[in-house]
């Protein structure tokens, strides 16, 4: 959950401004959270509201998203997801839009297993984005996040997941550095957010190597965060800076989520 948060709001500032360095300040005047953030704990809320049983989690996925999301029109919402949010769209448009992988580090964490970590994901993201690719997002950050956070998978162990079930994962970070664009889709960036946690050697290295990538760059590393985090510690002064930036009802459901599942 911090890992996504902290991705989202230290990419947030290089949006619209991508850099491709490594070497920049983490937490500057310019970030904020965006609706990476708040759809994280949106998704995190209908998964306690569930109890333990996820029988009605779309209905409660998307009750949460709309009830929390309405607070805060100008946190970035891409334009059909706004639609969605503020009742224009009533159900979901197909999208396969990268919002479907930045939001579901919570499924990884409560889900009893990975079959269970899959459906949750499915159940949260297809209110909105249930074009398959949207799905696969999804479904294959969640897997990571479960497969790292429960039984301690390795790298290796995770690439071989990702290639032999998802996504090819035949590149490295530099060679696509230099071309690489700002791209809305779930096939566009996830794979890319997978390979800078493979590649990076702590939590702050995997959030620096999504930014430095450019794109859509608070997702991206929103997205690396989330899986960053369950592998590596997160610094205790980057979840206090992170927390700066995300008022009282945000935080209550946070701290919430973190006694149930995390600690």
């Amino acid at each position: 959950m911090y890992g996504a948060i902290i991705g989202d709001i230290v990419g947030s500032r290089f949006e619209f401004s991508n850099i491709k360095t490594k070497e920049f300040e983490l937490f500057a005047d310019k970030c904020e959270a965006t609706d990476d953030s708040i759809m994280t704990i949106a998704i995190a809320d209908a998964i306690l509201k569930c109890n333990g049983d996820y029988t009605d989690l779309s209905k409660l996925a998307a009750k949460s998203m709309r009830n929390i999301g309405q607070h805060y029109p100008r946190c970035g919402y891409g334009g059909r997801f706004f639609d969605w949010m503020y009742g224009a769209i009533q159900g979901p448009y197909n999208s396969f839009g990268n919002g479907a992988a930045m939001r579901v580090s919570a499924c990884g964490w409560a889900a009893g297993s990975l079959e269970e970590a899959k459906e949750m994901a499915r159940k949260v993201t297809e209110v909105t984005h249930n074009h398959p690719e949207g799905i696969k997002g999804a479904e294959a950050v969640a897997s990571i996040i479960y497969m790292i956070g429960w039984h301690h998978q390795n790298k290796q162990d995770i690439r071989k997941y990702v290639n032999d079930h998802y996504y090819d994962l035949n590149f490295t970070i530099d060679e696509i550095r230099p071309t690489y664009k700002f791209n809305e889709t779930c096939q566009e960036t996830v794979p890319q957010a997978i390979e800078c946690f493979l590649e990076a050697n702590d939590f702050e290295d995997a959030i620096r190597t999504a930014v430095s990538l450019g794109g859509d760059s608070d997702t991206l590393a929103a997205i690396t965060g989330s899986i960053a985090g369950v592998y590596w510690p997160i610094p205790g002064w980057m979840k206090e800076k992170a927390r700066k930036y995300l008022d009282d009802d945000l935080k209550r459901i946070l701290d919430a989520f973190m006694a149930r599942y995390e600690e």
